[in-house]
């Protein structure tokens, strides 16, 4: 088969990351006699200095036109005086609402290897493996009216979601919750929001057409600490827009490091896949960036957009024993470096590409 993939590396670390993803997602599908065509496109920053806008229409155009697209990461200090619409972030935001894709994908899982990261116990966070569903095309991110009137000192933006809109997210999140470990929790703040109220009301209805599945409600704050406290008692976590940006990046620490933590988004017409770290500009060009979140995500890409499960999990595997080997990215290896051999963002990749080819030539 060959997969049509459309890269948008964006700002700060996205090239980096994304190079080390790439290259690991064309070293297995050359070894299974598949073909990876990449096409590479701007957005962000980087768009914004070439082309004068966050998503430029050459890059919409290939966007929709491919089978998938890989999204590195966006913006930096450099444009944050920017309005709120003309900044890297409303190029992602545009890109996201033009592909429909209104299921984010976000796993949050303890690795045995990186377990000593966690600032969690080990009795908590040990076998913790928790998947984010977050709806992405409506809440406060998307609401209108909004609006920051400066000349007032006012600014406002509006929460807003339909019936329907919370059904097509419930029902992907509870298909996915039966093929894991059968319990959703959908998190709220039913206790103050209308919008909310909605929202339980309608998961509760729709989880009448899964009765093999377990429901459990939870208001986002309580949620905040329970993630905390005890990860190991959820699965599939289902949540709107903001709550679950905020939930699912807090879940980092269960895995120890932002940098190892990938996503997807589907149900639209192209699924787009993104790491969830940010573009952390600091560390941009000096190759110490971790590319394992990236890495991960190309195995997404070859899970839901090509089929390739086998693929997928090489690929994870793969990043398992090469943290079980002791290799780290800095931020991994967090100061330790005597017990760890630390890597740079290149060298990491390569291990990677090095341990996949060898785990799918024993299993050929």
């Amino acid at each position: 088969m060959q997969l049509n993939l459309l890269v948008v590396a964006g700002d700060g670390i996205g090239p980096e990351v994304t190079r080390e993803a790439i290259a690991v997602m064309q070293t297995v599908m050359n070894a299974g006699g598949h073909s990876l065509a990449v096409t590479e496109k701007r957005i962000g920053g980087i768009a914004i200095d070439t082309d004068g806008t966050p998503l430029p229409q050459d890059t919409l155009e290939a966007a929709l036109a491919s089978d998938a697209v890989f999204l590195g990461a966006v913006g930096g200090t450099k444009w944050n005086a920017l309005p709120p619409n003309t900044r890297p972030e409303a190029g992602l935001l545009q890109l996201r609402a033009a592909l429909e894709g209104f299921a984010n994908l976000r796993p949050a899982f303890s690795i045995a290897e990186l377990a000593s990261n966690s600032p969690l116990k080990l009795d908590i966070v040990s076998g913790a493996d928790i998947l984010f569903v977050r709806e992405l095309l409506g809440g406060l991110y998307f609401g209108a009216p909004r609006e920051w009137n400066k000349h007032t000192g006012e600014a406002w933006n509006t929460m807003r979601y339909t019936r329907d809109e919370i059904i097509r997210v419930a029902r992907i999140a509870f298909e996915l919750a039966q093929k894991r470990n059968k319990k959703l929790t959908s998190v709220d703040k039913a206790n103050v929001l209308e919008v909310s109220q909605l929202w339980r009301a309608t998961v509760t209805e729709v989880a009448k057409d899964y009765p093999d599945v377990t429901l459990e409600h939870q208001l986002v704050d309580s949620m905040a600490m329970l993630i905390m406290t005890s990860p190991r008692n959820y699965d599939v976590v289902l949540t709107e827009n903001l709550f679950g940006d905020i939930l699912s990046d807090e879940s980092a620490v269960i895995t120890g490091s932002l940098g190892m933590l990938p996503s997807a988004t589907i149900g639209g017409k192209v699924n787009l896949y993104e790491p969830i770290h940010g573009s952390a500009p600091d560390i941009a060009g000096k190759s110490i960036a971790n590319p394992l979140g990236a890495i991960l995500t190309g195995a997404l890409v070859l899970r839901h957009s090509a089929g390739l499960e086998a693929e997928a999990a090489a690929i994870e595997t793969a990043v398992r024993k090469v943290l079980e080997a002791g290799y780290r990215t800095t931020d991994l290896a967090r100061g330790n470096t005597t017990d760890f051999k630390v890597l740079s963002t290149t060298e990491i990749g390569a291990k990677v590409r090095e341990t996949v080819a060898a785990t799918l030539a024993t299993t050929a």
